[in-house]
């Protein structure tokens, strides 16, 4: 008797273990934002790795799992308004681009005031991550626009110069009307004549399809990516340099809101989406430039002597740059010594001295 009633008091508990629901995990609402569309590397990347990264991640515990809206291509915000939207709670988690905002976000700049050093998305990318943690101003400046910053992206390998028109020299350059983005508008002081256009990158087939400008500087992933080839067929490679120019920043209402577990991933994540993103950059480099020649496209090299005029051709915008931080109180030239520190550790060394004094 013992042992029947042992069997089916056996089986009734496990029955019962059977029955009772499992402890569900807690949802969390997660509205990802960018102005740029989902074909653009950074985006497309967030939504093939960061999310299921982050999810991986969360189910090993299972305590949590998220409820992801991803909203891109200006659905609730336009390129430049990301920093403002996720400021406001547009959106949870945002892909800030931060070469439109160099006003409110000026150390963000720290890499496209020093052209000429390395074109290498995974050093620079690295680099600028590390000067945000080692120093406060970075995360202080998110922190004004109520927002916590997870890290830094380089989406590029590096700028170059895309040209309607045949270009082979610096020279060719002169006169020139100029597409650029943000602080690069400045590689264009000390060129004769050159003039400066402020536009976002998927503005700039536009812009030079209808003449508005001469030639644009961006990159040859993004060339091969929004079809530049097809009405600017010239490039000269000139090496410019890496440009770190997107930030994963989270509201900072919402992150007050989220459990420790979740942002300890998510601050893991966006270090890996960091160097996968800067990763898949220079891996897709060398076949852009190539798609830019199947495509019709023409590419120069350009003279290092002719590199190293340019640079010596412009103000010394590192200087201005660390130099206008400094009167904030802020560290700049601390700053802006360790960046190029780290990016000579790595082997980078500059066509030009950023750390001396500016004579022009």
């Amino acid at each position: 008797m013992i042992g029947k009633l042992t069997r089916r008091t056996a089986m009734a508990l496990a029955l019962g273990f059977a029955a009772a629901p499992a402890m569900s995990a807690e949802t969390i609402k997660a509205v990802v934002i960018d102005g740029y569309p989902a074909r653009a590397l950074w985006v497309k990347e967030f939504t093939d790795f960061f999310i299921p990264e982050v999810d991986k991640r969360l189910a090993e515990t299972g305590n949590y799992k998220m409820d992801w809206q991803e909203s891109y291509g200006g659905a609730i915000v336009k390129p430049k308004g990301v920093l403002e939207g996720v400021s406001l709670g547009l959106g949870d988690i945002g892909i800030v681009t931060t070469i439109f905002h160099s006003s409110k976000l000026p150390s963000q700049a720290i890499s496209a005031v020093t052209p000429f050093v390395a074109a290498d998305a995974r050093a620079v990318a690295k680099a600028v991550d590390e000067i945000a943690k080692e120093f406060p101003t970075m995360q202080n400046e998110f922190a004004a626009q109520n927002q916590v910053y997870l890290a830094t992206g380089v989406v590029l390998d590096t700028y170059q110069v895309f040209s309607k028109e045949p270009i082979n020299a610096l020279s060719d350059m002169e006169g020139a009307k100029v597409a650029g983005a943000g602080m690069n508008l400045r590689y264009l002081e000390g060129i004769e004549g050159a003039a400066g256009v402020r536009g976002g990158l998927t503005d700039f087939y536009n812009m030079l399809q209808t003449g508005l400008v001469d030639k644009a500087m961006l990159w040859p992933e993004a060339a091969k990516t929004f079809k530049i080839a097809e009405v600017a067929p010239y490039m000269l490679r000139a090496d410019l340099g890496a440009v770190n120019s997107k930030t994963i920043t989270v509201n900072k209402d919402y992150w007050d809101g989220l459990p420790d577990e979740v942002k300890g991933v998510l601050q893991e994540v966006a270090v890996l989406y960091r160097d996968h993103v800067a990763g898949i950059a220079m891996d897709r480099a060398e076949a852009s430039r190539q798609a830019f020649i199947d495509g019709g496209g023409t590419i120069v090299e350009m003279d290092p002597a002719e590199r190293a005029a340019w640079a010596e051709a412009m103000p010394n915008i590192a200087a201005e740059w660390a130099a206008n931080l400094d009167g904030k109180g802020e560290p700049g030239t601390e700053m802006l010594n360790a960046y190029l520190g780290m990016l000579a550790e790595a082997g980078y060394a500059p066509v030009r001295d950023w750390t001396a004094p500016a004579t022009n």
